[in-house]
Formats: structure tokens, C-alpha cells, sequence
């Protein structure tokens, strides 16, 4: 029987400003989840947060996109939206760009990662949540988890790794997808991914004839993006991300090293700005300069028959201090650029946020030079 991983999060409230969430609201999660469970809807769940985002973990064996799971997403979301309001939180219901669920939360406001497989020996599965930033950014580290050899030395010396993996790269802009090889297709796969604002990788699959079911994914990220959703500015992306770990995939360090680096990303104060992305244990998750440094935080899980079980804070390590360390350099350089790029987005880049109400003011005072 197969096991589905659902990562569903939404930012229904922050504490205060764009901070973090309440504690109040995860309560109201846990109750509304843990009835789900013991109805016999979910298998297990975990609650967490990162930054002001509200992260619902759960398993189960109703497969992706399943309405009955994504409803209770929404409907966990909407209470807490509730308890949001009446604690005055900023942006209540921020997320929530619908009125009533309608099948699935894609479209809806809420971003979405889930996978479907078949439970092995030992299953480690790794939930990445962001805060901050948009799906690209998990473009570099899901990249080097599967295509670096020098990040992943599995692709070298491991013959269940070493003949590479297939990647699905969305064009969210165009809305078009595509399916890629490594090794083989390793250049054109940058010439996509290295342009993250626009292409952006969602699922990354085993070579038929390997391991693994090659119709079974071992990776997977949100792609929601709420500026093309709401048709204006109403967020940033935060996106979350799925890897599953260990025998034919790459070990646990591999998944985790590609965040020894703190690689510049977009989002951070208004969704305007560049800046590193820093991984931080969940306590730690709290975005407060500038509305950052961006944040990751990552919980390991070992399933069991379904079952969750406690995770391990994976970035609560000093293991990680240096990155941490680069990436308070690294805010600090970005931020004495104030608002000049390369600390401001381009232009382009910035037509979903509040800048073009500035402009369109503008606009009517410039003249055609002779």
C-alpha cells in the first residue's frame, strides 16, 4: 500500500507584523487535525511554522490532490483565520483567496507539496518550509541534491544513484512543463533553472529500470506563486518542499549540505528584495530583519507504515552555524545598498508588488525628451 506526504501552509495571521505565528493558531491546527485522525482521515500530522506561515504536515493513503485532505486543510485553515481575526493578528486570512473550498487548494491561496510512494525498508522523508522567498529558491539545493556530484558523492560511488534522476521543470509563467535528464541534460537543465523567478523545478523522479519505481517521485516543491493567483500583489511565495532520503536517493547529508550555503534569493521585505537564505532551527524561524534574513527550516520524519512519528529539527545543529554566520554577512552587505538593486529587485521583477502604484503616479509627470 502506498503512503502520501501532504505539506500544505498558508499564512493566515502573523504575530506580530509578519513575524511568526501564534501560538493560538497552531492549537487550533492541532484540534482540528487530530480529529481528523481519529476519524480515520489521516494516518498522522505535525503543525509547525516557519516564519508567519502555518505549516500542516499529515499522512495518509488517500493520494495526492485528494479532496477530502485538501478540505481539511482549508477548513483547518479557515479556523485559524478565525482565531487570527479575533487576536487582531496582521494580514489575517492574508492566504486565503477564496471564499469556499472548491476541490483543491491549488489556486486557492494555500501552497502545496505532496507525494505519493511506496513506503521502502527505511523511509526518511525531509520537510523543507521556507519564508520569504519564492519557489525558486529551492531550484540551487534540490539541483545539487540531485545532479552535483560534488554535493552528492552517491551520483559517484553509489550504483543505485549513479545513473542520475529525471527533473520536471515548470515554466510558471507560460504555465508549460518539461522533463529533464540528469546527467545527460545537465547544461540545458541551468540554462532553465539558473532564471528562478521563471522556470522552477516541482518534481524530481528515478530513472526507469532502477531501485525505485520510476513513476514515484523522491522530491517535490510548491510552484505557487500568489501574485498569479490574486492578479496583484498579496504576498510573498514561501514555498515548501518534500525529499525523500537514503538507498538509491542521496544520504541525509546530501540532502541538507546544499544549505551550507546561504544562496541569494528573492523575496525578503515586501517580496522587493535579494538576499541570502538562511537555515535556522524551527524556534528560530522568526523573521525580523527587514522582515527576514529569508529563512529554511527542515524536520526529518522516518515513516513507519504511514506514521510520522516525532521529527528531528535537522538545522537545530552548530553544524550550521557558518552558514548562518555567511548569511548575517551577507544581509548585512545587501542591506547597506538600501534601495538600489542588486538589494531591490530589477524592475521587471517587481510589476506584483506595491512599486507600480508608486509608478503609475509617476508615470504622468514625465515628459518626451527632444
Amino acid at each position: 500500500m502506498k503512503t502520501t506526504v501532504s505539506l500544505i501552509k498558508a499564512d493566515v495571521g502573523g504575530w506580530p507584523g509578519h513575524m511568526s505565528v501564534h501560538p493560538k493558531i497552531k492549537e487550533t491546527a492541532r484540534e482540528k487535525l487530530s480529529l481528523a485522525k481519529e476519524a480515520g482521515l489521516l494516518t498522522d500530522f505535525h503543525v509547525t511554522n516557519c516564519g508567519d506561515d502555518l505549516e500542516l504536515i499529515m499522512s495518509h493513503d488517500h493520494g495526492e490532490n485528494s479532496s477530502d485532505i485538501h478540505e481539511l486543510a482549508w477548513n483547518t485553515f479557515v479556523a485559524a483565520t478565525e482565531v487570527a481575526k479575533e487576536l487582531k493578528l496582521y494580514g489575517a486570512g492574508q492566504d486565503m483567496l477564496a471564499d469556499s473550498f472548491c476541490g483543491n487548494v491549488k489556486g486557492m491561496g494555500p501552497g502545496c507539496a505532496e507525494m505519493c510512494f511506496t513506503e521502502r525498508k527505511a523511509e526518511p522523508v525531509v520537510a523543507f518550509m521556507m519564508d520569504k522567498t519564492e519557489p525558486g529558491a529551492f531550484n540551487l539545493p534540490i539541483y545539487k541534491m540531485f545532479a552535483d556530484p560534488f554535493n552528492t558523492s552517491g551520483l559517484v560511488i553509489d550504483p543505485a544513484a549513479h545513473a542520475g534522476f529525471i527533473f520536471e521543470i515548470w515554466d510558471i509563467l507560460e504555465h508549460k512543463k518539461v522533463f529533464m535528464s540528469a546527467p545527460e541534460e545537465m547544461y540545458s537543465i541551468l540554462a532553465l533553472i539558473g532564471a528562478k523567478s521563471r522556470f522552477v523545478i516541482k518534481r524530481v523522479f528515478p530513472k526507469p529500470g532502477g531501485k525505485l519505481p520510476a513513476d514515484e517521485p523522491v522530491a517535490v516543491i510548491s510552484t505557487d506563486k500568489l501574485y498569479e493567483i490574486a492578479g496583484e500583489y498579496v504576498g510573498k511565495d514561501d514555498p515548501v518542499a518534500l525529499v525523500r532520503a537514503q538507498s538509491g536517493l542521496p544520504a541525509l547529508g546530501e540532502v541538507l549540505e546544499p544549505f551550507s550555503f546561504p544562496h541569494l534569493v528573492s523575496g525578503w521585505m515586501r517580496g522587493s528584495h535579494n538576499g541570502p537564505i538562511m537555515p535556522v532551527a524551527v524556534k528560530d524561524a522568526k523573521c525580523t530583519r527587514f522582515d527576514g534574513p529569508p529563512r529554511v527550516t527542515a524536520l526529518g520524519f522516518q515513516l513507519a507504515d504511514g506514521s510520522l512519528g516525532d521529527p528531528v529539527d535537522l538545522f537545530d545543529d552548530i553544524a550550521f552555524d557558518g552558514a548562518r554566520a555567511k548569511a548575517l554577512d551577507v544581509a548585512d552587505y545587501m542591506r547597506r545598498h538600501g534601495p538600489f538593486e542588486p538589494h531591490r529587485l530589477p524592475l521587471a521583477d517587481m510589476e506584483y508588488t506595491t512599486l507600480p502604484k508608486v509608478m503609475k503616479d509617476l508615470n504622468e509627470r514625465f515628459e518626451k525628451m527632444e
